[in-house]
């Protein structure tokens, strides 16, 4: 069979060739109605852009890359499944790098990897300076994600600060009160980790009840072994906690097994909460409560905001950024999932 052509995709929309053109390349001027026809249509006909026919007429190459510190953290991998269907939807190919957290890896992502190869970049860093921003002025269009580091780039997130303080009265409203938070980066910094501690310093204050540091239990990495490994710690040097907040739920599921092998039952004597709702806390046991930030929403909001810039670029004739657009903050919504190792019920799985 022949490959569906743009002609067939307006034929089969009842559009014109220069509508699916324009949602294609996501100009405003489509109402919402049509652009839901002609991607339907799209989704039909399993149509593709020629890319490289694109980047002749142009040259714009329909390549993104997403760049994230790693896809060994659920969070990363499943981010990157709904930026890839997301993008796809759009036409769009993904291109996922892993930065390793190393700020020449996350610089050089800034710069577009040092070629015109793709049309923007989502990056997720950490260990990006807000200077490194301030250095590229030339970048191609980005879409920071997580903390926002300056007002140098579009950035999308969470609220973090008040997700922790949520979670941290979730557990506050179970009657605890020795809360041990797991990864936790107390003082000044712009990152994740001291947004979510913020929040839970905030939640303990509002109780009565001042952070301790030794209730800051410090990780070299957010996966399951540092949290096993920091809990196990804790709770050998002496530490009695009632709760432990995780800032992300692999240290959770470290932690529970540390928990486990120290005799301490979840959640009767100590209860865990998590932040990033991956799959592997739907069928732990207990099953984790956590945060769950809408990843679908922080995928679509970006690739929003990713596509405006490009066709910005496209409209100023140039690969990079405008110089002069002002930067805009986007927050996607979260919510807590409470499951059994806070006292919740446990999810159905099948």
């Amino acid at each position: 069979m022949a490959r569906p052509t743009i002609k067939d995709v307006a034929r089969h929309a009842g559009v014109s060739e220069k509508t699916v053109s324009n949602v294609l390349n996501d100009y405003v001027h489509v109402s919402d109605r049509t652009r839901r026809t002609v991607r339907e249509a799209i989704d039909d006909l399993g149509y593709r852009v020629n890319l490289a026919g694109r980047h002749l007429r142009s040259g714009r190459t329909g390549i993104i890359a997403l760049v994230v510190p790693e896809l060994e953290v659920p969070y990363f991998a499943e981010l990157a499944g709904h930026v890839v269907e997301e993008a796809e939807r759009r036409s769009l190919t993904v291109l996922i790098h892993q930065s390793g957290a190393d700020r020449e890896r996350e610089r050089a992502a800034l710069a577009g990897f040092g070629s015109d190869f793709v049309d923007g970049v989502i990056l997720s860093p950490l260990a990006l300076a807000p200077e490194d921003l301030r250095a590229h002025t030339g970048m191609p269009p980005t879409v920071l994600l997580g903390e926002l580091l300056t007002d140098g780039a579009d950035h999308v997130a969470i609220d973090n600060e008040r997700a922790a303080r949520e979670a941290a009265e979730h557990l506050l409203g179970l009657g605890r009160r020795r809360i041990l938070t797991v990864g936790g980066q107390d003082g000044p910094g712009v990152g994740t980790a001291q947004a979510r501690t913020r929040g839970i310093r905030s939640a303990l204050a509002a109780a009565g009840i001042a952070l301790d540091p030794s209730w800051l239990l410090p990780v070299g990495a957010f996966h399951m072994a540092d949290g096993a490994a920091a809990v196990g710690r804790a709770l050998g040097g002496g530490l009695r906690p009632d709760a432990l907040l995780c800032l992300n739920d692999q240290l959770a599921l470290g932690a529970l097994r540390a928990l486990h092998e120290h005799g301490a039952r979840v959640p009767e004597d100590v209860a865990v909460i998590g932040f990033d709702d991956v799959e592997a806390g739907r069928f732990s046991v207990p099953t984790l409560s956590t945060v769950a930030p809408d990843k679908r929403a922080v995928a679509t909001v970006a690739l929003d905001m990713l596509q405006h810039r490009i066709g910005e670029t496209s409209r100023a004739g140039t690969a990079a950024a405008p110089s002069g657009a002002v930067p805009r903050d986007r927050i996607v919504a979260h919510r807590l999932v409470i499951r059994e190792s806070t006292g919740g019920a446990p999810d159905r799985v099948s």
